[in-house]
C-alpha cells in the first residue's frame, strides 16, 4: 500500500489549517529533526499552528513532487503566505513569502514517523527581513 497520502495530506491540512488533521499524520513516536521544530509531535504541529499560519492567514503549502521508495516518502513542497503578524521575532512586512522544501520522511504502521528538510532558508530569511543580500563588487560579502 502506498504512503503517498501522507505528503499530500500534510500540505492540505496546512492549507486548510487543520491542526488535528495534521497531527494525525504523525506517530506518536514522531522525531522532527528540522532546527526550528520544538521536539515531538506537539512541537512540530505548533511550528506551523503557532507561527507561519499566524504570521501568514492566507498561508497555502501546495505538493510539487511525491515519490516513495519502502518507507521512505519524499516531497518537494512550495509554500506562501502573505506576512502580516510577526513571525520568529521579525515584525511583519505585508509582503508575500514563499519558500521551498525538500521533506524526507521514514513511514511507519501508516504515520510519518521521523522527518527531515532542506529549506530555501536564506531566501527565506531575506524575505523575512532577517538578512540582507549584498551587491556583488561591495567587497562587504554575499550575506548580511
Amino acid at each position: 500500500m502506498s504512503n503517498k497520502h501522507l505528503a499530500y495530506s500534510f500540505a492540505r491540512s496546512l492549507t486548510e489549517r487543520d491542526a488535528a488533521g495534521y497531527a494525525a499524520l504523525l506517530h506518536p513516536d514522531y522525531l522532527n529533526h528540522n532546527a526550528f521544530a520544538q521536539p515531538g509531535k506537539a512541537g512540530s504541529v505548533s511550528v506551523f499552528f503557532d507561527g507561519f499560519l499566524r504570521a501568514c492567514p492566507d498561508f497555502r503549502v501546495a505538493a510539487e513532487d511525491v515519490f516513495e521508495d519502502g518507507d521512505t516518502l519524499i516531497g518537494r513542497f512550495q509554500y506562501t503566505g502573505t506576512f502580516v503578524q510577526p513571525l520568529m521575532g521579525y515584525a511583519a512586512t505585508g509582503q508575500t513569502l514563499q519558500m521551498r522544501s525538500i521533506d524526507i520522511w521514514r513511514v511507519q504502521d501508516g504515520l510519518l514517523l521521523e522527518h527531515w528538510d532542506e529549506l530555501n532558508t536564506l531566501e527565506f530569511f531575506v524575505q523575512l527581513g532577517a538578512a540582507q543580500m549584498v551587491a556583488p563588487g561591495t567587497g562587504k560579502g554575499a550575506v548580511r
